[in-house]
Protein backbone atom coordinates (compact mmCIF):
# COMPACT_ATOMS: atom_id res chain seq x y z
CA UNK A 1 0.00 0.00 0.00
CA UNK A 2 1.58 3.43 -0.77
CA UNK A 3 1.48 5.58 1.85
CA UNK A 4 0.18 9.21 1.86
CA UNK A 5 3.44 10.68 2.34
CA UNK A 6 4.76 8.83 -0.81
CA UNK A 7 1.37 9.45 -2.66
CA UNK A 8 1.90 13.26 -2.15
CA UNK A 9 5.28 13.17 -4.37
CA UNK A 10 3.53 11.72 -7.92
CA UNK A 11 3.14 13.86 -10.80
CA UNK A 12 1.53 11.68 -13.14
CA UNK A 13 -1.13 13.76 -14.09
CA UNK A 14 -2.59 17.30 -12.91
CA UNK A 15 -5.96 19.38 -13.74
CA UNK A 16 -5.22 22.37 -15.85
CA UNK A 17 -7.20 25.33 -16.20
CA UNK A 18 -8.45 26.31 -19.79
CA UNK A 19 -10.20 29.28 -20.80
CA UNK A 20 -12.92 29.50 -23.55
CA UNK A 21 -14.49 32.17 -25.14
CA UNK A 22 -18.09 33.23 -23.30
CA UNK A 23 -20.73 32.73 -25.28
CA UNK A 24 -24.64 32.90 -24.79
CA UNK A 25 -26.43 30.45 -27.28
CA UNK A 26 -30.67 30.30 -27.74
CA UNK A 27 -31.79 26.92 -27.89
CA UNK A 28 -34.89 24.71 -28.13
CA UNK A 29 -36.02 21.92 -25.64
CA UNK A 30 -36.00 18.79 -28.30
CA UNK A 31 -36.76 15.50 -26.17
CA UNK A 32 -36.53 14.22 -23.08
CA UNK A 33 -36.19 10.81 -21.38
CA UNK A 34 -36.64 10.20 -17.87
CA UNK A 35 -33.90 7.28 -16.55
CA UNK A 36 -35.72 7.30 -13.42
CA UNK A 37 -38.77 8.58 -11.61
CA UNK A 38 -37.19 11.21 -10.16
CA UNK A 39 -34.15 11.91 -12.90
CA UNK A 40 -34.48 13.09 -16.47
CA UNK A 41 -32.01 13.38 -19.80
CA UNK A 42 -33.16 16.60 -21.89
CA UNK A 43 -32.05 17.30 -25.37
CA UNK A 44 -31.65 20.92 -26.40
CA UNK A 45 -31.07 21.86 -30.37
CA UNK A 46 -30.43 25.53 -31.98
CA UNK A 47 -27.86 26.12 -34.57
CA UNK A 48 -26.69 28.47 -32.53
CA UNK A 49 -24.70 25.42 -30.76
CA UNK A 50 -22.54 24.80 -33.65
CA UNK A 51 -19.21 24.74 -31.86
CA UNK A 52 -19.85 23.91 -28.42
CA UNK A 53 -16.97 23.22 -26.62
CA UNK A 54 -16.48 21.76 -22.76
CA UNK A 55 -13.09 20.52 -22.46
CA UNK A 56 -13.34 19.86 -18.70
CA UNK A 57 -15.74 16.64 -17.01
CA UNK A 58 -16.85 19.27 -14.33
CA UNK A 59 -17.45 22.24 -16.55
CA UNK A 60 -20.69 24.40 -16.01
CA UNK A 61 -23.16 26.09 -18.11
CA UNK A 62 -25.39 28.55 -17.06
CA UNK A 63 -29.28 27.80 -18.36
CA UNK A 64 -31.41 30.29 -18.79
CA UNK A 65 -35.25 29.52 -18.29
CA UNK A 66 -37.24 32.46 -20.25
CA UNK A 67 -41.10 32.93 -20.15
CA UNK A 68 -41.27 32.87 -24.03
CA UNK A 69 -39.17 33.78 -27.43
CA UNK A 70 -36.34 36.22 -26.96
CA UNK A 71 -35.14 38.52 -29.73
CA UNK A 72 -31.59 39.14 -28.03
CA UNK A 73 -28.96 38.07 -25.66
CA UNK A 74 -29.94 41.17 -23.14
CA UNK A 75 -33.26 39.93 -22.73
CA UNK A 76 -31.97 36.22 -22.17
CA UNK A 77 -29.39 37.07 -19.86
CA UNK A 78 -32.43 38.80 -17.61
CA UNK A 79 -34.28 35.52 -17.22
CA UNK A 80 -34.24 33.36 -14.04
CA UNK A 81 -30.88 30.39 -14.59
CA UNK A 82 -29.20 27.94 -13.08
CA UNK A 83 -26.00 25.93 -13.74
CA UNK A 84 -25.61 22.50 -14.89
CA UNK A 85 -22.77 20.06 -16.30
CA UNK A 86 -22.79 19.43 -19.77
CA UNK A 87 -22.70 15.98 -20.33
CA UNK A 88 -23.27 15.29 -24.34
CA UNK A 89 -23.39 17.13 -27.76
CA UNK A 90 -22.56 17.56 -31.08
CA UNK A 91 -23.71 19.51 -34.46
CA UNK A 92 -26.31 21.55 -33.02
CA UNK A 93 -27.58 19.38 -29.87
CA UNK A 94 -26.34 19.17 -26.47
CA UNK A 95 -27.87 16.66 -23.58
CA UNK A 96 -28.00 17.82 -19.89
CA UNK A 97 -29.60 15.90 -16.73
CA UNK A 98 -31.63 17.00 -13.95
CA UNK A 99 -32.34 15.57 -10.88
CA UNK A 100 -35.67 16.80 -10.28
CA UNK A 101 -37.04 17.28 -6.21
CA UNK A 102 -40.87 17.81 -6.60
CA UNK A 103 -41.84 21.19 -7.93
CA UNK A 104 -39.48 23.87 -5.92
CA UNK A 105 -37.50 26.11 -8.17
CA UNK A 106 -37.55 26.91 -12.21
CA UNK A 107 -34.66 24.45 -14.16
CA UNK A 108 -36.30 21.10 -12.92
CA UNK A 109 -40.13 21.59 -13.59
CA UNK A 110 -39.24 22.97 -16.86
CA UNK A 111 -36.98 20.11 -17.61
CA UNK A 112 -39.88 17.71 -16.64
CA UNK A 113 -42.84 19.29 -17.69
CA UNK A 114 -42.25 22.37 -20.59
CA UNK A 115 -43.63 21.53 -23.76
CA UNK A 116 -41.17 20.16 -26.64
CA UNK A 117 -40.46 23.58 -28.34
CA UNK A 118 -40.15 25.65 -25.68
CA UNK A 119 -37.42 28.28 -25.74
CA UNK A 120 -34.29 28.21 -23.23
CA UNK A 121 -30.70 29.68 -23.34
CA UNK A 122 -26.91 28.33 -22.83
CA UNK A 123 -24.53 30.63 -21.28
CA UNK A 124 -20.62 29.21 -20.99
CA UNK A 125 -18.84 27.51 -20.46
CA UNK A 126 -16.61 30.30 -19.24
CA UNK A 127 -13.76 28.05 -18.38
CA UNK A 128 -12.41 24.01 -18.14
CA UNK A 129 -10.17 22.44 -15.61
CA UNK A 130 -8.85 19.59 -17.85
CA UNK A 131 -7.40 16.35 -16.70
CA UNK A 132 -3.70 16.26 -18.23
CA UNK A 133 -2.44 12.82 -17.27
CA UNK A 134 -3.75 9.51 -16.24
CA UNK A 135 -4.06 9.00 -12.37
CA UNK A 136 -3.19 5.30 -11.30
CA UNK A 137 -6.62 5.07 -9.52
CA UNK A 138 -10.07 7.46 -9.38
CA UNK A 139 -12.45 8.49 -6.38
CA UNK A 140 -16.06 9.57 -7.33
CA UNK A 141 -18.74 10.58 -5.24
CA UNK A 142 -21.74 12.54 -5.72
CA UNK A 143 -25.19 12.57 -5.10
CA UNK A 144 -27.75 13.11 -8.60
CA UNK A 145 -26.58 16.25 -9.17
CA UNK A 146 -23.28 15.20 -9.61
CA UNK A 147 -23.56 12.16 -12.04
CA UNK A 148 -23.65 13.80 -15.45
CA UNK A 149 -20.06 15.24 -14.41
CA UNK A 150 -19.17 11.66 -12.97
CA UNK A 151 -20.47 9.96 -15.83
CA UNK A 152 -18.03 12.67 -17.63
CA UNK A 153 -15.12 11.29 -15.81
CA UNK A 154 -15.80 7.77 -16.54
CA UNK A 155 -15.77 8.79 -20.03
CA UNK A 156 -11.75 9.79 -19.65
CA UNK A 157 -11.17 5.97 -17.71
CA UNK A 158 -9.15 3.79 -19.94
CA UNK A 159 -10.59 0.44 -19.94
CA UNK A 160 -8.14 -0.95 -17.18
CA UNK A 161 -8.78 1.76 -14.89
CA UNK A 162 -9.30 0.98 -11.04
CA UNK A 163 -10.97 2.65 -8.36
CA UNK A 164 -14.58 3.38 -6.77
CA UNK A 165 -17.68 5.44 -7.56
CA UNK A 166 -20.21 5.97 -5.13
CA UNK A 167 -23.58 7.40 -6.38
CA UNK A 168 -26.23 8.52 -3.49
CA UNK A 169 -29.73 8.27 -4.59
CA UNK A 170 -33.63 7.76 -2.46
CA UNK A 171 -33.71 3.97 -3.23
CA UNK A 172 -33.17 0.89 -5.86
CA UNK A 173 -35.83 2.71 -7.80
CA UNK A 174 -34.10 5.92 -8.49
CA UNK A 175 -30.84 4.31 -9.62
CA UNK A 176 -28.44 5.37 -12.11
CA UNK A 177 -26.67 3.13 -14.03
CA UNK A 178 -22.62 4.50 -14.57
CA UNK A 179 -21.07 2.54 -17.01
CA UNK A 180 -17.56 2.35 -15.42
CA UNK A 181 -14.97 -0.36 -16.59
CA UNK A 182 -14.66 -3.39 -14.76
CA UNK A 183 -11.75 -2.76 -12.25
CA UNK A 184 -13.89 0.02 -11.16
CA UNK A 185 -16.69 -0.65 -8.43
CA UNK A 186 -19.38 1.42 -8.25
CA UNK A 187 -21.78 1.73 -5.32
CA UNK A 188 -25.74 2.67 -5.03
CA UNK A 189 -25.89 4.26 -1.50
CA UNK A 190 -29.51 4.72 -0.71
CA UNK A 191 -30.55 7.92 1.92
CA UNK A 192 -34.26 7.08 1.62
CA UNK A 193 -35.97 9.39 3.73
CA UNK A 194 -32.67 11.38 5.07
CA UNK A 195 -31.80 14.70 3.36
CA UNK A 196 -29.57 14.68 0.42
CA UNK A 197 -26.05 14.14 0.84
CA UNK A 198 -26.59 12.37 4.43
CA UNK A 199 -25.99 9.04 3.64
CA UNK A 200 -23.47 9.78 1.22
CA UNK A 201 -21.41 11.37 3.81
CA UNK A 202 -21.61 8.41 6.49
CA UNK A 203 -20.26 6.45 3.79
CA UNK A 204 -17.34 8.27 3.40
CA UNK A 205 -16.55 8.52 6.86
CA UNK A 206 -16.38 4.58 7.01
CA UNK A 207 -13.78 5.21 4.74
CA UNK A 208 -9.81 4.61 6.16
CA UNK A 209 -6.34 4.73 5.36
CA UNK A 210 -6.86 1.50 4.62
CA UNK A 211 -9.20 1.76 1.95
CA UNK A 212 -6.70 4.38 -0.29
CA UNK A 213 -5.86 2.77 -3.76
CA UNK A 214 -2.25 2.00 -4.57
CA UNK A 215 -0.30 5.05 -6.35
CA UNK A 216 -1.57 8.35 -7.76
CA UNK A 217 -5.28 9.02 -7.07
CA UNK A 218 -7.70 11.30 -8.39
CA UNK A 219 -10.62 12.24 -6.17
CA UNK A 220 -13.27 14.05 -7.42
CA UNK A 221 -16.63 14.69 -4.83
CA UNK A 222 -19.89 16.54 -5.28
CA UNK A 223 -23.01 17.26 -3.32
CA UNK A 224 -24.87 19.36 -1.20
CA UNK A 225 -22.37 21.52 0.67
CA UNK A 226 -22.40 19.71 3.61
CA UNK A 227 -19.97 17.07 1.68
CA UNK A 228 -17.29 19.35 1.02
CA UNK A 229 -15.61 19.41 4.71
CA UNK A 230 -15.93 14.96 4.87
CA UNK A 231 -14.93 15.12 1.90
CA UNK A 232 -11.93 16.89 1.89
CA UNK A 233 -10.96 14.74 5.39
CA UNK A 234 -11.32 11.59 3.55
CA UNK A 235 -9.22 12.99 0.40
CA UNK A 236 -6.23 15.41 2.19
CA UNK A 237 -6.25 14.31 5.66
CA UNK A 238 -6.78 10.39 5.60
CA UNK A 239 -5.53 9.26 2.07
CA UNK A 240 -2.67 12.56 1.88
CA UNK A 241 -3.52 13.62 -1.85
CA UNK A 242 -2.42 16.31 -2.98
CA UNK A 243 -4.86 19.61 -3.24
CA UNK A 244 -3.77 19.35 -6.64
CA UNK A 245 -5.27 15.84 -7.57
CA UNK A 246 -8.89 16.82 -5.77
CA UNK A 247 -11.64 18.80 -6.79
CA UNK A 248 -14.65 18.79 -3.75
CA UNK A 249 -17.85 20.74 -4.78
CA UNK A 250 -20.67 21.80 -3.00
CA UNK A 251 -22.75 21.69 -5.53
CA UNK A 252 -25.99 23.35 -3.89
CA UNK A 253 -27.08 24.53 -0.51
CA UNK A 254 -29.97 23.58 0.90
CA UNK A 255 -32.34 26.22 1.23
CA UNK A 256 -30.81 29.05 -1.11
CA UNK A 257 -31.80 28.24 -4.44
CA UNK A 258 -29.37 30.84 -5.79
CA UNK A 259 -26.24 29.29 -4.81
CA UNK A 260 -23.35 29.53 -6.91
CA UNK A 261 -20.64 26.78 -6.27
CA UNK A 262 -17.04 27.91 -6.22
CA UNK A 263 -14.68 26.19 -8.84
Amino acid sequence: MTTPTAAATHDDFRLERRMLELRFRRVRLAAREFLTPGYVRIRLEGDELHGFQSLGADDHIRMFFPDGDVDSVEQLRAAPSREYTPLEWGDGWLDLEFAIHGDEGVAAPWAATAPLGSPAGVGGPRGSKVLVGRPDAWFLAGDETAVPAIRRWVGLMDPDAVGRVLVEVPDRAHELLIAAPAGVVVEQVHRHMRPSGAALIDRIETLGAADRPDGSVFGFVAAEHAIVKPARALLLDRWGLDLDHIAVRGYWKRGETEYHAPH
